[in-house]
Order: C-alpha cells, then structure tokens, then sequence
C-alpha cells in the first residue's frame, strides 16, 4: 500500500476576494507520479506553489508526512521546484551548476564530486561536466535543471511546466525521460500542464482542474474513459457528448433511438450526458446504422482522418482510417460498452458539438504559437 506523503487539507487562497483554489482536499503518495492538468487560470500552479512554500493558503493547512508545514520557509521543505525557465548560471559548466545547492550546503568536495557524477548518469549527461550550459540543447538544459534539483535528494519534486518551452519532438522524448528519472530516483513527482496528452502519457494519477476545484482524480485510463462531466470528456481528448435519457439500467436514448450501454444506477428517465469518443464509432453504409448523417469536413491527420458528420444538426467528430469525403451519406453503430454515461452538471451543454470544429482549430494553432514564445505564470 502507498504511503501518503503530503495532504492539502481544505486549502482556499483567495486574493482581493477573488477566489483561485476553493477547499481543495487533496493528498500525494510516495513515490507516485502526480499531474495537475488543466486549462490556464484553473489553479493547478496556485496548488503547486503551496505545496512548494511559496504561496500560503488564505485557509487551510498543508501537511508532510503528517505534519503541519505552512510556516516553514521553502529552503527548508524537502521539496525542490523546477520551473519553465530552468534559471541556470551561464557562467558556470554543467558541474557547477549541478553542484550549486551543494556547495552552498556546506557539502564536503569528495560527496559533492559523487554526487554530481550520479546525477548525471541519472539523467544521461554522463560526460558533460565540463561543458558551458549555453553550449547545451533545450532538452540538456532542462536535465541539468533536473539535476541541480535533485542532487539535494529532496523527497518530493515539483515541475511546473517544464517542457512548455521545447519543440514538439523534444516534448515527448523529455516525456519518456522524465518518466524514467522518477522511477530512477524512486521520489515523488508532482507536475503540472495544461497538455492531457502529457498527462495520460506520463502519470501514474491525473488531477483535473477547473475554476479553482478539482474536477476528477484518478488513473489516466479511467480518467478518459469514465470521465464524470462534461468538463473533462472534453478536455482529455476528443468527445462527442450529447443530451439522453436513461430508461433503465444499460438502456439509454439519444436521437431517438435506445442504446444498449453499460451504465446503472440512474433515475428512471433521469437526463444524462453521453460521451462517445471519435475513435469508438464504426462508419457502416446508411441503411446498416442506428443513425446516419452527411459528412461536412474530412481532415487527413496522417494516421487518421477527423471527419465531421451532421446528424439532425449535431455535428460528431468521427476518427477513421478510412477516407469519405464531403456531402457522403454514412451510418454509424456505436457498441455498448463505447457509450459511457455521465449526470447532468454545470458543465452541461457546453461541450461536444463539433459545429465550430474550424474555428476551433484555428484558435489552437494560434494558441500553440504564443506558447512557443513563453507563457505567463497563473496568480
């Protein structure tokens, strides 16, 4: 059984009577690989730094392995943070900076010399003491940030968007990476993104945020395929969610038409929202589907293609290997155990209608170009 670490009990910070984290109750394991995701503003920085010492909570108590620890001072939590930006001293080489934290611990020069060498085997630098930092890639930069972090064998490690500043490719390689170093140290990590890609990819929990509260918690695989509102069915990943009725148990109704599903333990007639994913629907011919619709946009995403289909005016967004093209009548069968059933929340009708899948994804492409040039840290 995990040992539990850190507890945020009932944590609310508020500033000028703007409330940014709401009673968040929260605990990290030992050992565990921990991400707070979710979109900017939505407090996961804010819970980062209270765990770090930098920021107190308005009320509420933070605990280390269970003791109260509001009033220590960041230098003394056996905590460690690496930002975004990695802040390491150009004038020195690799080692130095690497031993830094050492050095100003009072470390003798035999264990710091030990110590610096381990770590650099640990995170693949293992030859590059002497070189200038300047001289390094993106990717080597941010592993001796890692470094200088972890050679004080701190017990928990915080990430606070460490990979925001790296080229797509260079992301899902540190991804691996950072994945391998915690296994490696055996400590625990806490990050946090905004990208649930990152966050399936790497975590062992997934913590999703919004407005200040917790949405979800739990393993990457539940998280996307039981998400518990339409919050995040839509965040993690692609999702199609619509109006039903639950008839009964494993019986729900959209469209019209009844489905057979694998969710109980709703009202009778109770209204829900059902999430379908765009890659668990098969495109059969019209006359062979439970509903049919036309197709209205055919993206090519190299290993699939996003196909928009308009069925009574709501549009799906349907993933598939196979090309269809615009104006195409198709039918589609959904199997029970694809349709996953939701209540209804805040967050209802906000969601899953891919009418402005265009304009949408130009938003994203001119979001992912101003992330390139930095982002501003959450209050």
């Amino acid at each position: 059984m995990s040992k539990e670490i850190i507890r945020l009990k009932d944590c609310t910070v508020a500033f000028d009577d703007e409330v940014i984290l709401d009673k968040i109750n929260l605990y990290f394991n030992d050992k565990e690989f921990l991400t707070l995701l979710g979109p900017s503003g939505c407090g996961k920085t804010t819970t980062l730094r209270i765990i770090g010492g930098f920021i107190k909570p308005t009320s509420g108590d933070v605990l280390f392995n269970g003791v109260r620890i509001n009033d220590v001072p960041p230098h003394k939590r056996k905590v460690n943070t690496i930002f975004q930006k990695y802040a390491l001293f150009p004038h020195l080489d690799v080692f130095e900076n690497v031993a830094f934290g050492l050095r100003i611990a009072k470390v003798k020069e035999a264990e710091i010399r030990e110590r610096v060498m381990e770590m650099l085997e640990i995170v693949s630098l293992k030859g590059f003491q002497h070189r200038k930092v300047a001289s390094l890639s993106g990717g080597q930069q941010q592993r001796v940030a890692i470094a200088r972090a972890l050679v004080n064998r701190p017990k928990v490690l915080l990430l606070d968007e460490p990979l925001g500043a790296l080229d797509m490719r260079l992301r899902k390689d540190m991804q691996s990476e950072l994945k391998r170093i915690q296994q490696a140290m055996d400590i625990t990590f806490i990050y946090v993104t905004h990208d649930q890609e990152e966050a399936l990819a790497m975590s062992d929990t997934v913590v999703v945020m919004d407005r200040g509260k917790i949405q979800q918690i739990g393993t990457p695989e539940k998280i996307y395929n039981e998400p518990k509102n339409a919050f995040v069915a839509d965040f993690i990943g692609e999702s199609n969610i619509l109006d039903g009725i639950m008839h009964e148990d494993f019986v729900v109704e959209f469209f019209g038409r009844k489905f057979k599903c694998l969710d109980s333990g709703f009202t009778t007639r109770e209204a829900v929202d059902v999430v379908i994913r765009p890659e668990d629907i098969d495109i059969v011919e019209p006359q062979k589907g439970r509903l049919s619709g036309t197709v209205t946009s055919v993206t090519f995403k190299g290993v699939h293609y996003d196909v928009i289909v308009d069925f009574k005016g709501f549009k799906w967004l349907i993933q598939t290997t196979q090309l269809h093209h615009e104006g195409q009548e198709i039918g589609i069968n959904i199997a029970p155990d694809r349709i996953h059933i939701m209540r209804k929340s805040e967050y209802s009708g906000m969601f899953g209608d891919y009418s402005s899948y265009s304009a949408e994804y130009d938003e994203i492409a001119e979001d992912y170009g101003d992330e390139t040039e930095g982002s501003e840290d959450e209050t």
